[in-house]
């Protein structure tokens, strides 16, 4: 049996770092739209993936890569979401057995309205604290994980050129 690899110093501050960010930013995100938005994280994540796509409709197949959700766990928040007026689901009609998902006006001004607070809290919890290249570096590391966690990059929309936010 080979030996395990331990961390070292250096390593194990990086990775308990690391594991602190993972745990504390997303419940800081969340307050945040709550509050301002009335908003879960994962809600407006959504929607504002949808609105970064061409017509604001995306097939949920793709939308379920995209915020690397499961089809279930997408279904219920996209009927929320429906139930609120701010998308509506349908059949695609290029391939009937694609369903779709559109930001209706009112979801449109949703993210509109929504997406300044949201990117102010980003930029005060991740951005600020850093440098200019401290930031490209992040990009790079996060791209580097990513790579390994999903190979197929079906996480994020980056090739639209916007920051998802």
């Amino acid at each position: 049996m080979t030996e395990p690899r331990w961390l070292t110093t250096d390593e194990r501050e990086a990775w308990l770092r690391l594991m602190a960010v993972t745990m504390l930013l997303p419940s800081r995100l969340e307050a945040q739209l709550k509050r301002d938005a009335g908003l879960t994280h994962f809600e407006y994540y959504v929607l504002a993936m949808i609105s970064e796509s061409p017509g604001k409709s995306m097939a949920l197949t793709q939308l379920a890569a995209r915020t690397n959700a499961s089809l279930s766990r997408l279904s219920h928040v996209i009927g929320r979401l429906e139930v609120q007026g701010l998308l509506t689901r349908c059949a695609s009609p290029r391939d009937g057995r694609t369903s779709l998902a559109t930001l209706t006006d009112a979801g449109w001004a949703k993210v509109v309205a929504s997406a300044p607070g949201h990117v102010e809290e980003v930029r005060t919890v991740v951005l600020d604290p850093l440098s200019a290249r401290q930031v490209a570096q992040l990009s790079d590391i996060c791209g580097r994980l990513l790579a390994t966690l999903d190979p197929d990059h079906g996480l994020l929309g980056l090739d639209s050129g916007r920051p998802a936010g």
